[in-house]
């Protein structure tokens, strides 16, 4: 528990959290046009006149759409709604060309559903979902030093999904936490890049207290448009400060609006709060209803791919790895199904982990590789001659990833022409350990009479002169029997 919910709760209040999630979606066209879906363009140049609003055009829902927020309900085991009607929700802003935004009100596409929360010392195991549903997104505002603002509509039209989770996050921590197990899935199911610099990921929150004790929620104030993790976690923490402050002096905290200011960590007032009565929701006359059949549903079900917690329960109880290693190898998709892959070929999961998660990790970060770098073929050739000890880890990671990197032979072929096997010759390998101890006669000496810590120093002169190649448990035991012999 944070100490910010501790010193709340010590005072007799609790906190009440939802999230509104907006999550852009990769289709290749906007959700009711056929625009393409890449905001990033040169400003206003992905925009067509159905997206504007022109009179005369009518929109046609991409069926992309509703594949995308499908698969997001079925991964948090929401309920599928089978009729879908579309719904006008009309306000005023610069960069919404249409005066209002096509959503859906009174029949979301996904109710019901959680969402597991993963990490240590959390409030709660999991969150509650509203609901899910889907909609178009409005342009982008940009204002430069000049305080002028300058519109981009490329994004107009943009297929959003929506994920409203119930008033029932307990803190901060928790709320940023859900946010990341969100980008996590949308990843794994390929439905959305989820870059929250570019946008793609953003968040609302709501923020109320209330005495312990009370039912009754307390007045809800909206934070808007935050687009990191770090945000989400102090926008909401200064909010839940902020609010405890005003009921203990008794003043009133007002259903507004409000926005984060990163620089200075603090929340400052935008509007008052809008009611549903405000935005004039009425049925889209444009668009027919949707009607989802058991076939269609079963079908995306079957076919749908693989989430962040199948590859944690895989990894966890199947293969037996500590949290730390499951939660490493499961942040990124591709790592997730590479590393499965290698399991299911008879690599050992324990050792291939703490490579993966270790030596591995760090040579992709050096030369700014990725797995895809290195065929999954050879991986497992690799790990299963290091296991063997014909390969050790540091000749891998000096002179055979770099080659693998550069060429698609197989790993045997590789240290073959690069002499990189480890010696079997034991002859070789014991001549190489009499020239070290020669070579470090004080050392020895002292070794011989208690200083046990300079075995190391021997092993790592033995593997040096090996060019890595050593094995170095059979260094150890040479070092051992030679040790206690007067001549070398």
């Amino acid at each position: 528990m944070s100490d910010l919910i501790q010193a709340l709760r010590e005072k007799g209040y609790e906190a009440t959290i939802g999230l509104e999630v907006h999550v852009q979606l990769n289709t290749q066209s906007k959700i009711f046009a056929s625009d393409p879906n890449m905001p990033e363009s040169e400003p206003n140049t992905q925009v067509g006149v159905i997206t504007l609003g022109h009179p005369g055009t009518l929109p046609v829902l991409n069926k992309e759409v509703l594949e995308k927020a499908i698969l997001m309900g079925l991964a948090c085991d929401s309920t599928i709604t089978k009729e879908n009607h579309f719904a006008r929700k009309s306000y005023f802003y610069p960069d919404l060309p249409k005066g209002y935004q096509t959503t859906q009100d009174k029949t979301p596409i996904c109710v019901g559903g959680e969402v597991k929360l993963i990490g240590d010392n959390l409030l709660q195991e999991s969150i509650s979902l509203h609901h899910i549903h889907v909609e178009e997104d409005a342009g982008k505002s940009v204002h430069d030093e000049e305080h002028d603002t300058w519109i981009d509509l490329n994004r107009a039209g943009s297929p959003l999904i929506e994920i409203v989770t119930n008033p029932a996050i307990k803190g901060p921590n928790e709320a940023s936490i859900f946010l990341q197990e969100v980008r996590r899935i949308v990843r794994f199911l390929g439905i959305s890049e989820a870059n929250m610099e570019k946008g793609e990921l953003r968040c609302d929150a709501n923020i109320s207290i209330k005495p312990i004790n009370q039912e009754e929620l307390g007045r809800k104030v909206e934070i808007k448009n935050m687009n990191s993790f770090n945000h989400v976690r102090r926008a909401i923490s200064f909010e839940i400060e902020r609010q405890h402050g005003l009921e203990l002096k008794g003043e009133l905290i007002e259903e507004e609006t409000r926005t984060f200011d990163p620089n200075t960590g603090k929340t400052s007032s935008m509007r008052f709060k809008e009611t549903m009565n405000d935005y004039r929701y009425f049925p889209c006359p444009d668009l027919p209803p949707v009607l989802l059949e058991d076939e269609y549903l079963n079908e995306l079900k079957a076919s749908s791919p693989k989430i962040p917690a199948y590859y944690r329960t895989r990894f966890g109880q199947d293969y037996g790895l500590k949290d730390y290693d499951v939660q490493l190898l499961v942040e990124e998709k591709e790592t997730a199904h590479y590393f499965l892959t290698l399991c299911e070929h008879g690599v050992n999961p324990k050792k291939a982990s703490n490579w993966f998660n270790g030596p591995l990790k760090g040579f992709l970060n050096d030369k700014k590789a990725s797995l895809k770098d290195v065929e999954v073929n050879q991986m497992i050739d690799l790990l299963k001659l290091m296991e063997e000890g014909k390969l050790m880890s540091a000749v891998v990671q000096r002179d055979l990833l770099p080659a693998l990197i550069e060429s698609k032979k197989s790993v045997n072929t590789l240290a073959e022409e690069l002499n990189l096997l480890a010696e079997d010759d034991s002859s070789a390998l014991e001549g190489i350990v009499s020239e070290v101890l020669l070579s470090l006669p004080n050392e020895v000496e002292a070794y011989r009479k208690g200083k046990k810590k300079l075995m190391g120093l021997f092993i790592g002169k033995v593997m040096k002169r090996s060019r890595g190649k050593a094995n170095p448990k059979e260094v150890q035991i040479l070092l051992n029997q030679k040790l206690k012999w007067v001549d070398f």
